[in-house]
């Protein structure tokens, strides 16, 4: 008889997430450096970066589809050894097309990782689903905080090895959580998705995908995700010409997001999750305004402003689908994760082809590019508002769908 740990589940699902999250703040604070060592130019830096967002989106819509015929375990078993795989590509790497190769690795790693995850936890968690989302994809900008630190703290080392050694060390420091995470995992049980627990067939999960309201959400991902990641992502190349520090303004940004999502109960309780994000919509186009335009001391209050509207994006577009819309179930979480990855890795190579075009336009001037780039990207944001002004309406005339019930409760292990 499988006996369920909740706690032990939630904290090795957090630290897989870790691994994920350091995976995008360690090339954040690497994306330059591995230019100048390759000889590599901003649109093939793009077209690198991109591929792990695209393959993120590949792995967790197959993950979608398959987790409830294999099961959560053996995802995550895939996902370290994808990990593991491009962890160590990305260590031994000679150019452009092994960056390329290691960092879809990595993102297939980081997309398998959500599929097997985010259903877990909102089987762990049936009556506090957006919370705990919220509380899982706090390491997602905690890891890129310690990611960014890291890089922050090796750099102001000034070791004397050379660039490709120092290199090698920051992304090897990935392996230490990732075989952590792996190991816990493959020494616990498993429950089985909420769908499946709750009697709703295949087939009527396919049917509530076609819900309007699921469409709309899953089109709105596509903005919040490309407003969140992409600007983060992006930061110390956007902004290396504005500041000394740009790697400092993501950690800033990351940081608030670590607060506001451990502190996402409290919050959950004064808003609705669609009224938090419009909100969260109105702070992010003014933080993206406030980086592209200000300058000096006044980009770290940007980046504060900024981190708060991100702050509540992912897990909470999540938490809304699955509590308004259970009968989707894992497919649903996966297809919205999908949706909102493969939206930045395309909008990442036509922003990484713009910029090179304003600096050649300019005559190699890259200093207005990446304001450039962040006043184009401010459009997305001030269209979601709009869309969310039209969410929190609808919500407010519609009578709200019960969450399902679970079978079987889940036994609690005291730890």
């Amino acid at each position: 008889m499988q006996t369920i740990n909740r706690t032990q589940l939630f904290r090795a699902s957090c630290l897989s997430l870790l691994v994920t999250s350091l995976s995008f703040g360690i090339r954040a604070g690497t994306l330059n450096d591995f230019g100048s060592l390759f000889g590599l130019d901003k649109t093939q830096l793009a077209a690198i970066t991109a591929t792990a967002f695209y393959g993120f989106p590949i792995a967790v819509v197959i993950g979608g589809f398959v987790v409830d015929i294999i099961g959560m375990k053996r995802l995550l078993v895939l996902a370290f050894l994808f990990h593991l795989a491009g962890i160590l590509m990305t260590v031994f790497a000679t150019g452009y097309w092994s960056l390329f190769l290691s960092t879809l690795m990595i993102g297939i790693a980081n997309g398998t990782v959500e599929a097997a995850c985010n259903p877990l936890v909102t089987s762990l968690y049936t009556d506090n689903k957006t919370t705990k989302l919220n509380h899982f994809h706090l390491w997602f900008p905690g890891g890129i905080v310690i990611g960014s630190l890291l890089v922050f703290a090796i750099n102001a080392l000034h070791l004397t090895w050379e660039p490709k050694y120092i290199l090698e060390f920051k992304v090897g420091l990935m392996l230490i959580p990732t075989l952590i995470y792996g190991y816990l995992f493959s020494k616990l049980d498993f429950p089985v998705t909420e769908r499946v627990a709750s009697g709703v067939s295949t087939a009527g999960m396919y049917k509530a995908l076609w819900n309007p309201l699921f469409i709309f959400m899953f089109v709105c991902m596509f903005g919040t995700a490309i407003t969140e990641l992409f600007t983060g992502q992006w930061i110390d190349v956007l902004l290396k010409n504005v500041s000394d520090n740009a790697i400092l303004l993501l950690t800033l940004e990351t940081g608030v997001m670590v607060l506001g999502r451990g502190f996402a109960k409290p919050v959950l309780k004064l808003f609705s999750p669609q009224v938090l994000l419009l909100i969260s919509t109105i702070l992010a186009s003014i933080g993206i305004y406030m980086l592209s335009t200000v300058s000096g001391p006044a980009l770290y209050a940007a980046a504060i402003i900024f981190g708060m509207g991100v702050c509540y994006f992912w897990p909470t577009m999540l938490g809304f689908v699955n509590q308004n819309m259970p009968k989707t179930g894992a497919i649903g979480l996966n297809l919205m994760g999908g949706a909102g990855m493969f939206a930045v890795s395309l909008y990442t190579i036509i922003m990484g082809r713009h910029y090179d075009q304003i600096v050649a336009a300019a005559n190699g001037n890259s200093v207005t590019a990446g304001p450039k780039i962040l006043q184009a990207t401010l459009v997305i944001p001030l269209v979601l508002i709009v869309a969310f002004t039209g969410l929190v309406i609808y919500m407010r005339s519609k009578n709200k769908i019960q969450p399902l019930q679970q079978g079987e409760g889940i036994q609690e292990l005291s730890v």
